[in-house]
C-alpha cells in the first residue's frame, strides 16, 4: 500500500510550493488506494507558531485535501525519539559529544583558513574517557567515513552523493534532548509506515543524512521524488513579489480551490496538451514518475484563465455560496440567475464578479467624465426620455429579451443607430461605458430602478 505524506513547519502560513507537494502526495496516495498523511513538525520551539499550524490545517480544509487519520505533532512524540536515541547508543551506532561551542567554532575558523569543508572533526567518536566537567553532551550519529550514498530519486534518477563532501557525525539530539530535524523525519516515516516521500528538491541535500538513520535503526528505505521547485519569470525562487504565496490569500483574491489545485497540478507535470484536469482526471492520470527535472515557471496569466474557466462552468448555487465570502449575498435574490449568467463570461476571480455584481445592484454615485464625454451627445437627453416612456408604456417587462425589444422599438421610431442608445443608457445604468449587456442590466435592477437611473443622469 503506498502511503504519502505532507509534512510542514508552523512556522507560518502555508506556502504555495507547499501546497503543491501536499496536492502530489494526496493525488499518488488516493490514486492507489493508499494513505495521506498529515504531520506537524513542531520541534523547533523557538519557532513554532500555534497560529500557522491551524492556518495549515485552514488551508487543506480550504481546497478539500483530505488527510487520514488524526495529525501528529512531532512535539507530542519527543519520547519516541529519545528512545531511537538510546537505541542507537546502546548499539554503538550513535555516540555522546561534549565538544563546546568555542572548540566547534575554532575548529570551523581553522578549516577556512585551510580552504576545507567546515565539518565536525570526529574528535569523540570513539572517547571512552570521563566526561568533560561542566559539559552538557549532545548525540551525534555515527556517519560512514568513506565511500558514498546513491539516493534512487523517481524524478530525477540516481544522484550519487560522496560521504566525503557532504556527511560527518551529524547531531541527532541536541543537549537538552531536544531531537533534530533528519533524525525525526526518518524515524517518523519509518513509524508511520511512509513507502513515497514526494516533497521539494531542496531537501535533496537531506536525504544521505535520512539514509544514514534509516539504515542504523534497521528501517526500509521509502521511495523519493524530489520535486523541482518553482520559479518566477527570471528564473529565481518564488517570493512575495511574484505572487501570493500564501495559500489563503488565494482565497481571498477571489480563485476557487479547483483552480488552484488544477494550476499546481501543472506546475511541473503534464498529460499530453491538456490544460484543465477535474480532481477525478488527477487521480486518474497523476504519476510522480511524470513530473519534470526542471524548474516550473509561475505564471499568474494562467491562474487567472483557468479560474474563469471554473467560474465560467460553475454552477449559480456553488457560485452564491462562494461569493459570500466577498461580501455579496444572493442567495434570496429574484434575479441571480440573470445577474450570474451575465457575469460569468467577464470575471476571472470571483473579487472581480463580486465588483461587477455591485456596480450592477448599486446606483452609481458618480458618471464618468470621459464615458460622459464620449456617451452623451447633444441628442442623447431625448433619445433616453423616449425610451423611458416607452418603458411606462410597457406591461410586461421581466426578461432580458423584454427590455431588448423595448431599445429596438425605440431605435426603429427614432431611425437612430443602437449605439446612439446605448452609449448614454449605459452611462445612466453603470456610470461608465463598460459592464455587461443592456437588457440584462435592466431585467436584473427591474423597470423602476432603470427610470430612477435614467432620470438621476438627465438630473446631472
Amino acid at each position: 500500500m503506498v502511503v504519502t505524506r505532507f509534512a510542514p513547519s508552523p512556522t507560518g502560513y502555508l506556502h504555495i510550493g507547499g501546497l503543491r507537494t501536499a496536492l502530489l502526495s494526496y493525488l499518488w496516495a488516493r490514486r492507489n488506494g493508499g494513505k495521506f498523511l498529515l504531520r506537524i513538525e513542531d520541534t523547533d520551539f523557538s519557532r513554532n507558531d500555534e497560529a500557522a499550524a491551524l492556518a495549515i490545517v485552514e488551508a487543506f480544509k480550504w481546497v478539500g485535501l483530505e488527510h487520514d487519520g488524526v495529525i501528529e505533532y512531532q512535539s507530542s512524540r519527543l519520547a519516541i525519539y529519545q528512545e531511537y536515541a538510546q537505541k542507537l547508543l546502546n548499539e554503538g551506532k550513535a555516540y555522546k559529544c561534549y565538544m563546546s561551542k568555542e572548540e566547534l567554532d575554532a575548529l570551523r575558523e581553522e578549516q577556512t583558513m585551510r580552504k576545507e569543508r567546515a565539518k565536525y572533526d570526529n574528535r569523540y567518536r570513539d572517547f571512552s574517557g570521563e566526561a568533560p566537567e561542566g559539559r552538557e553532551a549532545v548525540i551525534r550519529i555515527k556517519a560512514p567515513l568513506e565511500g558514498s550514498i546513491t539516493v534512487h530519486d523517481g524524478v530525477k534518477g540516481d544522484v550519487l552523493f560522496n560521504v566525503a563532501d557532504i556527511l560527518d557525525d551529524f547531531i541527532i539530539a541536541r543537549s537538552d534532548g531536544t531531537p533534530t530535524y533528519n533524525f525525526v523525519v526518518a524515524v517518523d516515516d519509518a513509524l508511520m509506515g511512509v513507502t513515497d516521500v514526494i516533497r521539494g528538491d531542496d531537501h535533496l541535500s537531506n536525504t544521505p543524512k535520512q539514509i544514514v538513520v534509516y539504515e542504523a535503526l534497521g528501517f526500509p528505505i521509502p521511495r523519493f521524488f524530489h520535486v523541482p521547485m518553482i520559479h518566477n519569470h527570471e528564473g529565481k525562487k518564488l517570493s512575495k513579489r511574484d505572487g501570493a504565496t500564501d495559500v489563503m490569500m488565494y482565497k481571498t483574491m477571489g480563485y476557487t480551490p479547483e483552480a488552484l489545485l488544477n494550476f499546481l497540478v501543472r506546475l511541473g507535470w503534464s498529460h499530453g496538451d491538456q490544460e484543465i484536469f477535474s480532481m477525478a482526471e488527477m487521480l486518474e492520470l497523476f504519476d510522480p514518475s511524470d513530473i519534470n527535472r526542471s524548474a516550473s515557471v509561475y505564471n499568474v496569466e494562467k491562474l487567472d484563465w483557468l479560474n474563469s474557466h471554473y467560474i465560467k462552468n460553475m454552477s449559480n448555487d456553488k457560485l452564491c455560496e462562494l461569493l459570500e465570502f466577498h461580501g455579496v449575498m444572493l442567495v434570496s435574490h429574484d434575479k441571480r440567475e440573470i445577474l450570474l449568467d451575465a457575469l460569468k463570461e467577464r470575471a476571472k476571480t470571483l473579487v472581480e464578479m463580486a465588483t461587477l455584481i455591485n456596480e450592477i445592484l448599486v446606483r452609481p454615485a458618480l458618471f464618468d467624465e470621459a464615458a460622459l464625454k464620449k456617451g452623451y451627445k447633444e441628442e442623447s437627453k431625448a433619445i433616453l426620455e423616449a425610451f423611458a416612456q416607452a418603458l411606462k408604456n410597457t406591461t410586461e417587462l421581466h426578461l432580458p429579451s423584454d427590455y431588448h425589444h423595448v431599445m429596438e422599438s425605440v431605435v426603429a421610431q427614432l431611425e437612430i443607430g443602437f449605439g446612439k442608445i446605448g452609449q448614454p443608457l449605459r452611462v445612466a445604468l453603470m456610470g461608465k461605458l463598460s459592464g455587461p449587456g443592456l437588457d440584462s442590466v435592466m431585467a436584473i435592477i427591474g423597470v423602476d430602478e432603470t427610470l430612477a437611473r435614467i432620470d438621476a443622469l438627465l438630473k446631472y
